[in-house]
């Protein structure tokens, strides 16, 4: 989940499930409705039971994730393996009897972080400690010269801080920004906004704390945003632990670092989206799309992220099709490509839909692992986006607040809610029958800024930054009931959308990187 694309107006609010969990201060939940049975409930009872059922005694959508992670393993944008993905999916999706498969072509970056490595010096009075750092250079970062760049370290906390130095205070030195967890939407904000500023002030470098709340001395990678108006600096992350050390040190005496960065840019690659579907029996033309993306960083095996969403989603329509069910209107699976470091894929799928737009009923994606899952996610009701790195000399706002006034609803979103709190009714069984406000993702914000109805599952959250982005991101995170769940909730939801009379609300916005 690169958290990179798509971020939204406030008219649009899109988040994603991981960021509803932690967007905002760590630990804060949406609003979650509770389930009130209606016409759609007791219309579809049977269809759901029979899915659920299917579903949580399903192990295929598990065994397909244990050879994509396993035996493919991580998929970065640009790499051989990506496309043996690509086309492993697409042969999956035949299999798997859903017609219409195709690889929609995507051309995609071609990011190569080649070898890296930091040390630490520091001298003081009390003696001289020198110690390697742990340390992931961010996506799309340049490198070092050769033979790498040694360096004093500026510590601060936040932009505030670093904004209050001079430039000769930050010129020629390595900039560390340490912001400490107050959610990922907080932490990545340094991550992809630190360079431009640095780079201001004439910085060598820069190294951030790694986006998460969990200190193993794992690092987190991840992309990041430069400034075309600023130089181009190398950029890493570092440890928790690792950071926390440079600024203890930092108030004993002079820090100094030598990074070497062999990262560097190639010329783009092609590769493409996996689009397979069940066309409708009535209204074929009305899509219903779910899924998740198929890239991963070059770290771990992209199991959480994103390997789980697309076998999950996919593992959903499959059972649909297993199951003789023929929903009135088209469900269309994809595994979209390059969203870790780019989002490609989800433009070029925006591109494909053309003036068909008001075709797509709903838009659902799948990109926050695949933990234990509470109830689905709709609209951008509820908590925003996580903010935009402030321009140099602004102060860094604070997340927006998650809550969720009914009032300010239309009729059709006041209606839109009355039909998703009837259709989680039919999963009460699996325990995931709660509508929050607020979802959406990055490969789906394209064309959610265009009206479409964004929904995502919504988990508990508890390890997934933990995780991913790391080479901690292996099969062995999944637990494979709480996949089933996910996937049979991803099932009923999309078969009833695709299936029922009416029709979910959405809000326009404007999508930009």
């Amino acid at each position: 989940m690169k958290r990179f694309a798509a971020l939204m107006t406030s008219a649009a609010l899109l988040a994603t499930q991981a960021g509803l969990a932690q967007m905002g201060a760590p630990g804060e939940r949406p609003p979650m409705m509770s389930a009130v049975p209606g016409p759609l409930a007791a219309k579809y009872k049977s269809d759901a039971d029979k899915i659920l059922q299917a579903a949580m005694a399903d192990d295929e959508g598990y065994a397909h994730l244990a050879y994509l992670t396993d035996h493919i393993g991580k998929r970065l944008s640009g790499s051989p393996q990506l496309n043996t993905a690509v086309e492993w999916g697409a042969e999956l999706m035949r299999k798997a009897g859903l017609q219409n498969v195709q690889i929609q072509p995507v051309m995609v970056p071609h990011w190569v972080r080649g070898n890296e490595s930091a040390t630490i010096t520091y001298k003081g009075e009390t003696g001289t400690i020198t110690k390697p750092l742990h340390m992931l250079g961010l996506g799309m970062s340049v490198g070092t010269p050769k033979g790498g760049i040694t360096a004093p370290v500026v510590f601060v906390h936040d932009f505030a801080e670093f904004d209050a130095l001079s430039n000769d205070q930050v010129k020629g030195k390595i900039v560390v920004f340490n912001p400490g967890w107050h959610g990922y939407g907080v932490g990545s904000m340094y991550r992809t906004g630190s360079q431009g500023r640095s780079a201001a002030k004439g910085a060598a470098a820069v190294l951030v704390r790694s986006a998460t709340g969990l200190a193993m001395q794992t690092p987190h990678t991840g992309t990041l945003r430069y400034d075309e108006k600023q130089a181009k600096i190398p950029s890493a992350a570092i440890s928790v632990e690792d950071a926390l050390l440079i600024e203890r040190l930092a108030k004993e005496g002079p820090v100094q670092v030598h990074l070497e960065m062999d990262a560097h840019m190639e010329p783009d690659v092609k590769a493409g989206n996996v689009i397979g579907e069940i066309v409708g029996s009535e209204h074929p033309e009305q899509v219903v799309v779910l899924g998740g993306h198929i890239d991963s960083w070059d770290v771990g095996q992209g199991a959480q992220d994103d390997g789980s969403g697309i076998m999950a989603t996919f593992e959903a329509v499959s059972l649909i099709h297993k199951l003789g069910l023929k929903p009135k209107r088209t469900i269309r699976i994809v595994f979209w490509v390059n969203e870790e470091n780019g989002g490609a894929g989800g433009r070029a799928y925006r591109q494909w839909i053309g003036d068909k737009i008001g075709d797509q009923v709903a838009a659902i994606e799948m990109d926050g692992g695949a933990e234990k899952p509470l109830g689905i996610g709709y609209g951008g009701f509820g908590r925003a986006r996580r903010p935009a790195p402030p321009s140099p000399g602004a102060a860094a706002a604070a997340p927006a607040p998650s809550g969720f006034d009914e009032s300010s609803l239309s009729a059709e979103e006041k209606q839109s809610f009355v039909y998703m709190r009837d259709i989680v009714c039919l999963l009460g069984s699996i325990g995931t029958d709660t509508v929050s406000p607020g979802g959406g993702g990055s490969d789906i914000g394209p064309i959610v800024a265009d009206g479409v109805p964004a929904l995502s599952p919504h988990t508990v959250g508890d390890h997934y930054f933990d995780w991913h982005h790391t080479e901690a991101d292996t099969l062995d995170k999944v637990d494979p009931d709480s996949f089933k769940r996910n996937t049979a909730m991803l099932s009923v939801v999309a078969y009833v959308l695709a299936d029922m009379d009416g029709r979910l609300a959405g809000r326009k916005g404007v999508a930009r990187e």
